[in-house]
């Protein structure tokens, strides 16, 4: 017997696992107690490592699709990437290089290779059709942090462990592990901050896993938060409870702010929100009168119509009150691989081609990735490169995009699974498996609750007939036609992850601090729990690169966003959950312990058990529509219907609906067997990609209009 000690990439927790392999099979996977930021915790998740370890439908070597049968046929490695390349190559020469797009799915912020190989990758192929889950996610709190902190990667996060109040808006940390926050076991950290008389008041529309260990839940209107932090900031000023400390020298805008906020007082704004003026009176005042509080919030407000308000609010708040980069407030983790260094196109730098949405990071919001496609014309999208990504089903009307990849010229997919978007390429390039390479966390790090570095060797070597993420990355990079500027990418491409890694730890913060060789990769294997960097440090005004070193709480770009807000939140007409007669009611998303996006259902421990594809209705909205407990139903929006069982719940407020995401494995072509067994029906054949948060071009997931109906017979 032989134990490992890890780290479960399946989502952002990043909890701390150990193995225990015989004769290379697993044989048993555990908490570790000894991960000095998960110490012991685990989710039903990391026991499916073992799962898509052994999963049959896994694929192992490339694969081609003959566009005249269908049909797919195996290819040796050389092959499948001399004709990807060759492909790519033509497209590039008759068309341009942005006629080539890149679609980087979810996890890929979780794989060491594709964080270190996709950056050099992306510079190479020089492309501006570039897309992300970042504009489907986090995109308004990335843009916030690029305008105020002077880049997109200074994401604070609550300061959990020490904070006496903490004020949470569209998030569910407890079934998530933290999102935009890396905090395992969340639900003893609650316990821990009430067990000190601290209080947590959760904000959402739904009571959530995390709402029912809360002090408090105030169920909202699905999209109005933004009138509710509005309120907030108002109640700060007028009960003179802005005070923002140390940090007033390096703040401008506080003024200019509290004439932007004035209109919205929390007697306006009550009927809209669905929460009681006193209520929100108060939450302001305990949050300006704690000793240190922090508001935190997540995908709820963020994937919403005013997103780029909501998360601009959020951190004004936070700095308002003096809780910006203070412990128990909002706080800056201080990586031991600090990506920084790598700047990104500031934000707006180029428009999308038919709609005109701003770009973001060099990226356009992926709401516009079908009609790239479809839309004649020159710099149309006729070629696309995914890794790691399914927006058939991550994205805002994914039968739309299903119908528009065919129309492209070559398609080809980084990916182990034959799933609902890599049936449509025609080279599939699979990679190994998480165990099957190493791994370090350079996303989660920068969003970490506390400070610590962590390492994990590969667990099985990789076999001859098999390539990671990074080798794929590298061999597409060598074979393709690069200008003399991009050739630097192509020899940088041949130095492994765990090279670039042994640099940046040592070049790092804390690689002076632990003796004279210093933080590296050989000092992290010598201790395969992790090391524990300490709890997280004031940074500003260091971290800032903004000008002067300075943070603008009211800019521009977010007041003009205000008349917006009134014009479509605080117009005339009746308060309902959506304002669309023949749509009332409001869908909003719902996260799954044993579920991550889609790429997990292939698992059998995490898909047995109850289906959990279920639509949650109030009761009082299931007896108007004549709908009991256990049927299916019909669920139709602007774009399109699907079935689905409906599940009575008070969980939800009346006039909203719940539906779980990532589900919807009924195409045909796939090969997830088990996932096909319960397919499920997919949230983005109801979103709407005309639908977009027009500040930032975030998709709209939350708030959509639906209707639900029986079913016929």
């Amino acid at each position: 017997m032989t134990t490992h000690q890890h780290t479960c990439p399946f989502c952002e927790a990043t909890c701390g696992v150990v193995i225990e392999t015989r004769d290379g099979a697993i044989e048993s996977i555990r908490g570790d107690a000894r991960d000095p930021l998960s110490r012991g915790f685990i989710c039903p998740k990391a026991v499916a490592l073992r799962d898509l370890h052994e999963d049959p439908d896994r694929l192992r070597r490339p694969r081609r699709r003959r566009r005249d049968s269908g049909r797919w046929e195996e290819l040796s490695w050389d092959a499948a990437l001399d004709l990807a390349a060759e492909r790519i190559d033509a497209v590039r020469r008759d068309h341009g290089p942005s006629a080539l797009g890149v679609y980087q799915g979810n996890p890929t912020v979780h794989n060491l290779g594709l964080m270190t190989h996709g950056v050099l990758t992306l510079r190479a192929l020089s492309t501006d059709n570039r897309y992300s889950a970042t504009s489907v996610d986090q995109l308004p709190q990335m843009l916030a942090s690029e305008l105020l902190y002077g880049s997109s990667i200074f994401m604070p996060v609550p300061d959990i462990d020490r904070t006496d109040y903490c004020l949470m808006l569209g998030a569910n940390p407890a079934v998530s592990g933290g999102s935009l926050m890396t905090a395992p076991g969340m639900a003893r950290r609650i316990e821990a901050l009430r067990g000190r008389g601290g209080k947590l008041v959760v904000v959402d529309p739904r009571r959530t896993e995390t709402a029912e260990l809360a002090d408090e839940h105030l169920s909202v209107v699905p999209g109005s938060d933004v009138l509710l932090l509005l309120a907030i900031v108002h109640v700060l000023y007028s009960a003179e409870l802005v005070a923002p400390g140390r940090l007033q020298p390096m703040c401008d805008g506080i003024d200019l702010l509290r004439t932007a906020v004035a209109p919205f007082t929390p007697e306006r704004v009550a009927p809209r929100v669905g929460i009681a003026a006193a209520d929100i009176e108060r939450i302001a005042r305990e949050f300006g009168q704690a000793p240190s509080a922090v508001c935190y919030g997540r995908l709820g407000v963020s994937a919403q119509r005013f997103g780029g308000a909501c998360l601009w609010l959020v951190n004004a708040i936070n700095a308002l009150t003096g809780n910006l980069d203070r412990a128990g407030g909002a706080m800056f983790p201080t990586p031991a691989f600090d990506p920084s260094a790598f700047p990104s196109s500031p934000f707006g730098t180029n428009r999308s081609r038919v709609r005109g949405l701003p770009s973001f990071a060099g990226e356009f919001p992926a709401s516009v990735l079908a009609e790239e496609i479809e839309t004649p014309g020159d710099g149309r999208l006729r070629a696309l490169l995914t890794w790691a990504g399914n927006p058939a089903l991550s994205c805002p009307n994914g039968r739309r995009i299903e119908a528009a990849l065919p129309q492209l010229d070559f398609m080809v997919s980084v990916d182990f699974y034959l799933n609902e978007t890599t049936r449509h390429a025609d080279v599939i390039l699979p990679p190994t498996a998480p165990l099957e390479h190493d791994h370090y966390d350079l996303a989660f790090n920068l969003l970490s609750v506390r400070d610590r570095a962590k390492y994990s060797p590969p667990l099985f070597e990789r076999q001859d007939d098999q390539r990671h993420d990074w080798e794929i990355l590298a061999g597409l990079l060598q074979r393709l036609e690069l200008s003399p500027t991009q050739l630097p990418f192509r020899w940088a491409s041949r130095v492994s992850p765990r090279r670039i890694l042994d640099l940046g730890l040592r070049a790092g913060p804390f690689g002076l601090r632990r003796g004279l060789s210093g933080l590296s990769v050989a000092a992290l294997e010598a201790r395969r729990e992790g090391i524990d960097l300490g709890p997280l440090q004031p940074r500003l005004p260091g971290l800032l690169t903004t000008p002067g070193k300075r943070i603008d709480l009211a800019l521009p770009l977010y007041l003009a966003d205000l008349p917006r807000v009134e014009a479509e939140l605080l117009g005339p007409g009746d308060v309902t959950a959506s304002t669309d007669a023949a749509l009332p009611l409001s869908l909003i998303g719902r996260r799954q312990l044993r579920s991550n996006n889609s790429w997990l259902h292939n698992a059998r421990s995490l898909i047995k058990g109850p289906h959990r594809c279920t639509l949650l209705v109030h009761p009082d909205d299931a007896a108007a529509r004549g709908l009991v407990d256990g049927a299916r139903v019909a669920v139709r929006s602007r774009v399109g219907r699907i079935e689905v069982p409906l599940q009575l719940s008070d969980e939800v407020r009346p006039g909203v609906v719940s539906l779980p995401h990532g589900w919807g494995h009924d195409r045909p072509g796939t090969e997830l067997r088990l996932a096909s067994e319960r397919p499920g029906a997919s949230l983005n054949d109801l979103t709407d990609d005309a639908r977009v948060d027009e500040l930032s071009g975030n998709a709209v997931l939350s708030g959509v209009p639906v209707e639900v109906e029986a079913l016929a017979g």
